[in-house]
């Protein structure tokens, strides 16, 4: 699998290239999060957003379908007893409906063939009032963003979409979702974060 064969280098490679958005957007995810909240993250990868998450909520369920990636995540989150690690697939999250007060998916819409899907499994799994949170990168039209997509698409990672904030804004609203709102954390990959409040 493409993630487990670049789990041990995905923080090096992101830090280099995106130190700025890498570490901006865990910063700014994890001031989203109140003391008493339960909250689960899909696609945790290395755990880069997961260390700003936990010292700022009650619990954190963090998942990824790739082993490699949650190897990472446990060395970098062995310090928290607050943190469960699951390997489990977006898609199909294998617990309750409306048991978190915030779910999160980071850096990973963009690759999936239906995204529509996965919207719906987050906001089951959030309780009404709750939070869906979604940072992706976004390409702002810098010719940097534009040459680092088709240089990962040609190490084997394949982009369902790439977003720019206007149709990033306006998939959300495709798919049903008028009231989102967005921070951008912005550098050489700028990160789109949608926060939509589920009804």
């Amino acid at each position: 699998m493409y993630w487990d064969k670049i789990s041990s280098m995905y923080d090096f490679f992101e830090t280099a290239y995106n130190r700025k958005v890498f570490r901006g957007t865990g910063a700014y995810v994890g001031s989203l999060m109140d003391p008493s909240d339960t909250v689960l993250e899909c696609a945790c990868g290395t755990g880069a957003i997961s260390v700003d998450i936990a010292p700022n909520c009650r619990r954190l369920v963090a998942t990824d379908f790739s082993q490699g990636m949650l190897k990472q995540a446990a060395k970098k989150l062995q310090r928290f007893d607050n943190v469960r690690l699951r390997q489990a697939d977006i898609m199909h999250i294998k617990c309750r409906g409306g048991r978190f007060d915030k779910v999160v998916a980071g850096n990973v819409i963009h690759l999936l063939p239906d995204p529509a899907g996965a919207l719906a499994e987050l906001e089951r799994l959030v309780r009404p009032g709750g939070k869906i949170i979604i940072p992706t990168y976004i390409n702002m039209a810098k010719k940097s963003a534009g040459l680092m997509v088709k240089a990962l698409e040609a190490c084997g990672l394949h982009f369902e979409r790439d977003f720019d904030l206007e149709s990033y804004k306006q998939f959300f609203k495709d798919m049903g979702y008028e009231n989102a709102e967005y921070h951008v954390v912005e550098g050489h990959m700028p990160c789109a974060v949608a926060v939509i409040t589920k009804q």
